[in-house]
């Protein structure tokens, strides 16, 4: 004997299953996830990190380049305790603003910390990491297309 739990729930799977989805996976996606695009997850990062005053901030075109993502931003803070609230702070707007849950390594350190949204991949460093890595120049050749460096925060008018 079914619940009305139950019944309420293959109702709800029921009616997932039988859209005209089927043919197209990514039509599929969409359907059941209300998930922003990747542009607009950029500029909803983009903003979020200009709010908890990241700096020098680079995003980079990754669009037909890699697989990995459609595009990467390398940014720091000035310290371990910063990384991690920037970061913390990123992923909990990613998800609350978007619904996208985003998959985070080394926040417990705070030198480096990477966030991938799946569309956007986002490199928090401490400045002497940064440095260290230069992660900018391994994606974009010196004075090659494809990057925007530095992000620069919006101005209001006035």
């Amino acid at each position: 004997m079914r619940s009305q739990e139950d019944e309420v729930l293959s109702i709800s799977i029921d009616a997932v299953n039988t859209t005209d989805t089927a043919a197209s996976p990514k039509k599929a996606r969409a359907a059941t996830t209300d998930i922003a695009s990747s542009q607009q997850q950029l500029d909803h990062i983009l903003t979020s990190l200009d709010a908890d005053k990241a700096e020098d901030i680079v995003q980079i075109d990754l669009r037909g380049k890699s697989a990995i993502g459609d595009y990467m931003v390398i940014c720091s803070g000035r310290s371990s305790r910063q990384v991690a609230s920037i970061a913390e702070k990123l992923v909990d707007k990613l998800k609350h603003d978007l619904g996208r849950a985003s998959r985070v390594e080394g926040k417990e350190t705070g030198d480096w910390v990477l966030i991938d949204t799946g569309d956007v991949i986002v490199h928090v460093f401490r400045p002497e990491v940064r440095d260290f890595y230069q992660l900018e120049k391994m994606w974009v050749p010196a004075g090659g297309p494809g990057a925007e460096a530095p992000h620069t925060p919006p101005t209001s008018p006035g």
